[in-house]
Formats: structure tokens, sequence, C-alpha cells
């Protein structure tokens, strides 16, 4: 944890603009040589780190282990995905600086992740039509948390996980915690990067919400924190989506006050049960509840018991509610009664516990579950979309929503409500602009097993996504960016980006921000050497 609050070494500074002799790769085997000389001339060598490198040719088998170990979506592992030159984990921050020294010298891409959730896959492949030769760094290593009870606040790595932050703060303190997300197996790093979005949020607002400090490493090598960046770069961080504008080192988060009693429910209904009217009232008061009451709404697809095992949608409402049952059912029975929640349906239980409860592991799962990194859901194919809402959706909306709905193999829907803190905090406040007047998110999600089946679902989302514009925001049509979707537009390759072309995805996730965001890039990564698929482009100088 010390490298975590240190400066950047006297000696890497000195060399940072120090040329190089690097020649262009030609097999992957030369580049990881090269690539080990470079980092032991610009990093700490007395940490050592032979063993934090991964090559498809010198170790395949450790490299194809280090590569599936965070990656969620099987559809960018597959053998025809382009996969990298080569692996690195780096230990400490210096050895991050160097990899951006040598990957620049080299003219290598870089690809960064700190837990490899992102759905489109762009930080551990490149683009499958026109790949081009690139190395990830990998921050799994770096994943310390340094918990400061008395000062409400924690330094957490950009490898940890969610959980494992919960974890260490329940561990400090039983009536403190963090707003970021469900997932607990997700990297922090990039989660924050985002924005952040979990059951807290109608409270406290977003995980990037409660951020007072970073340190990253920028397109020069420099490891650099709030004061040392500048209060642009940044707001451009934080919310501003992952890989546009350095690497995220470490996180200072604000820990969040919890009561030592809180309260879930998971109430299914299907369509049979009033599951249409039920959901129709939820979306006219999920962002007006009492803000310590957070519900979100799941759809799936299941065999209904009572017309001969046809299949029907199940609507399934999961909530945290920051006191006890008593309050809880007050609440509801006057803003909800819909529902027709009962104390039976209700269990209290501690911050920690509900974090545990609400990723659907069984209750008596121990909270040390949260720090041994294992993946809530099986690794599949799969693709997403994501809108927002400002209106409600009319039965007869929900009517043909349903029948498409069903017409999918595994449909998944999860919408996120709003309100509260979100309706507080003004769009300009971070990137993350989807604030004041917004119902719920709504995340769209298919996943398949066999193989062929590609095509068919990704027809399925499209179509669902294309009938669903009619119902959700426009002007923009607002999107999640830590729900990637390429669908929406991608980057040259090789090339520049115009800031019109960029505009068609970035508004959708960046709204008005968006332009500052590319001021914001130009200035700090002139080059444009954080380059991916959605990353901010650069506007040349008139």
């Amino acid at each position: 944890m010390a490298a975590m609050a240190s400066s950047s070494s006297p000696v890497i500074l000195s060399i940072l603009f120090t040329c190089l002799t690097f020649s262009p790769p030609v097999v992957s085997v030369s580049v990881q040589v090269q690539f080990y000389k470079c980092i032991s001339l610009y990093s700490d060598t007395s940490i050592p780190f032979s063993t934090a490198f991964f090559s498809p040719t010198t170790n395949a088998s450790s490299f194809n282990s280090v590569l599936q170990s965070t990656a969620q979506n099987l559809r960018f592992l597959e053998p025809s995905a382009p996969k990298p030159l080569l692996i690195f984990t780096p230990l400490i921050e210096s050895h991050v600086q160097a990899a951006v020294i040598c990957a620049k010298e080299a003219g290598i891409q870089l690809r960064v992740r700190s837990g490899g959730h992102d759905y489109e896959g762009i930080s551990y492949t490149s683009d499958m039509e026109s790949p081009a030769p690139f190395v990830v760094i990998d921050l799994a290593k770096l994943r310390g948390i340094k918990v400061d009870v008395e000062g409400n606040s924690a330094w957490v790595q950009a490898g940890a996980t969610n959980g494992e932050v919960y974890y260490r703060i329940a561990e400090k303190s039983k009536i403190l915690g963090f707003p970021a997300g469900f997932c607990t197996s997700l990297g922090i790093g990039g989660h924050i990067t985002g924005g952040a979005y979990g059951p807290l949020v109608r409270k406290y607002g977003l995980g990037v919400d409660n951020v007072v400090d970073a340190r990253i490493v920028d397109a020069t090598g420099r490891v650099l924190d709030r004061a040392a960046m500048g209060e642009d770069l940044f707001w451009a961080i934080s919310g501003g989506g992952g890989g546009s504008f350095g690497i995220l080192l470490a996180w200072k988060i604000n820990l969040v006050p919890v009561p030592s009693t809180v309260t879930v429910f998971n109430v299914p209904r299907t369509l049979e049960q009033n599951g249409t009217k039920i959901f129709y009232k939820w979306q006219k008061i999920a962002d007006k509840l009492d803000e310590d009451l957070f519900i979100e709404v799941t759809f799936t697809a299941v065999n209904s018991t009572s017309i001969n095992y046809k299949r029907t949608v199940q609507t399934e409402y999961k909530a945290l509610f920051l006191g006890q049952t008593d309050r809880l059912l007050k609440i509801m029975n006057h803003s909800f009664p819909e529902l027709r929640l009962t104390k039976k349906d209700c269990s209290e239980m501690s911050w920690i516990e509900s974090v545990i409860y609400l990723t659907g592991n069984p209750r008596t799962t121990p909270p040390e579950f949260l720090i041994q990194g294992k993946l809530q859901f099986q690794k599949t194919n799969f693709k997403a979309k994501s809108d927002f809402l400002r209106k409600p959706i009319p039965k007869s909306g929900l009517k043909g929503l349903w029948k498409i709905f069903l017409e999918d193999d595994s449909p998944l829907m999860i919408l996120n409500p709003y309100g509260g803190m979100m309706g507080k905090i003004p769009e300009s406040a971070t990137p993350f602009p989807h604030r004041k007047g917004v119902i719920c998110k709504i995340q769209y999600l298919t996943s398949w097993e066999i193989e062929g089946e590609e095509k068919k679902h990704l027809d399925w989302i499209r179509r669902l996504y294309n009938y669903m514009g009619t119902f959700v925001s426009k002007s923009p049509r607002e999107a999640y960016v830590n729900y990637r979707d390429l669908d929406l537009g991608m980057n040259n390759n090789g090339g520049n980006t115009s800031f019109s072309e960029a505009s068609v995805w970035g508004k959708k996730y960046f709204k008005k921000n968006f332009e500052r965001l590319v001021v914001v890039k130009t200035r700090v990564d002139p080059d444009n050497f954080f380059w991916h698929e959605q990353s901010i482009p650069v506007v040349p100088s008139k």
C-alpha cells in the first residue's frame, strides 16, 4: 500500500523523455524480450517482475489462464478473436509507468483492464476486422485497500474488486459502506471510471459521486494525483469511461453511513399475477419513493404454473431498504400496495450481509466469500444494450414488449430506479449526465452457449432495442458507458475520428459533457495514445 501514496521515482522521471531504441515488433516473442528489457530499464528493479509477463508463444498455458481469468464475455475469447502479443501484470506503480513509456516507444497499442467485465471486450481484445498489435496491462495484482474509519475514507487500488472493498470496509465498521455495484467480482478501477451504479444510488448517488482523489499514469508516464492532474482531468476520469485519459491506479473514496440493520426483499410476480399492472405502477413511483428504498425490477422468461406451463414473463422486485421492516411496510402500503408486500417477504440483516444476499447468494454465505474473487455468474456468450426511461411505458407498449421479450431463448431485462440523490446532482458535476428526470436505467441482455447461435440472439436484442426506441429518452437516446455497446458506433481504426463522427455514440453516453471530454482529451493526450474503439477522440488544432 505504500506505493499508493508515494511519489514517482526520481530515476523514472529523469528518463521519461529519454529516447529508447525499440525496433517494431515482428513476432510476439521478440516483443516480449524487448518489452521485458524496457520495463527493466524504466522501473524499480528491486521488485522482481519476471513472473509478470505472459506470452502466447513462451508460456501459452499461463497466458490463456490469465487472459481468461476475469473476462466475462466468451464472444471475445474464441480462437478467432484477436489476442494480445503479451500480458503484463504490474506489481507496483512504476511498472505501470514503464509499460506506458515502453508501449509508446514501440508504437504498440495498450489495452488496460482492472476487472475484465467490459461488455465488448475492448480491454483484452482488438477490432475483429482490422486488428492492430497490442499489449494488455492487467491490474489484477494492484489490489491494495486502506480503510480510514476516522476519516470516513479509503484508498483502493484499481485491481481490487467491489467485494474486497465492501469486505474491508465492513471489517473496520458495521455502519459504513460504499455506493458501488451489485457485482462483487467487478474491478473497482474501471467500475468507477464509468459511474459505478448500485443499490445505494438513490441515497448517495453513484460511486463516482463519492470519490475525492485518484492516482493515474498519464500518456507521458507520470503518476498524478488530483492536485497534480488538475480539476479538468480529475473531472474527466470521474465518469468519462475507462481507457481514454490514462491508466487509473487508485481511487480515494468517501465512505457513507449505513444503518446497523437493513431490510431486503425479493418478490416475483408473473403476468398472470397482475405483473403488467404492478410494473406499470412501479414506473410511476420508483423514482419518487423514500430515498432509503431502492427497488430493482428484473424481467425473465419462465414457465407459468397457471396456464399449462406456457412461457410467460416474470417480473422480480428486489429491494434494499436502509431501515427496519416496520417502516418499510408503512412506505410500501402507502406508495406501492399493488405489490402486496408482507412481513414474511422481508429479511433484516447487516449491510454487508445484504451485499451478499442481493447478488443472489444464500444468506448463510460467509462474508469471506467477497474476498475470494469468485465470479457470480457462469461465463457465457452475451450481448447487452442500455436505455434510460423518462416517461412510463404505457400498458399498450408493455403488451408489445412482452411479445418480443418472449421470442428469445434467454431474455433478461434489468431496471434500476432513479430519484433521490440522483435527481439532486447536476448533469455537469461529472461526465455521467443521466440524472434529473430519469425514472430508471434499463439493461437488455441475451446469452447463448451453442456455437452458431450468435446471429439469432444479436438480431433479437437489436429488434427489442428498436421497439423500445418509442418509449425511452430521445435527442439523444441515452446509454450507459459501463455497458459498452459498439452498435452505437466506433472510432476509425488507425485514423482520426472527427468530433461529429464520435458524437453519434459519445453524446448517447455523455450528452453535452462529451464536448468537454474531447477538450480535456485533446489537451492531455494530443497523440491519442490511449485509444480504443470508443475512446474519447482528439480534435486536431485548427
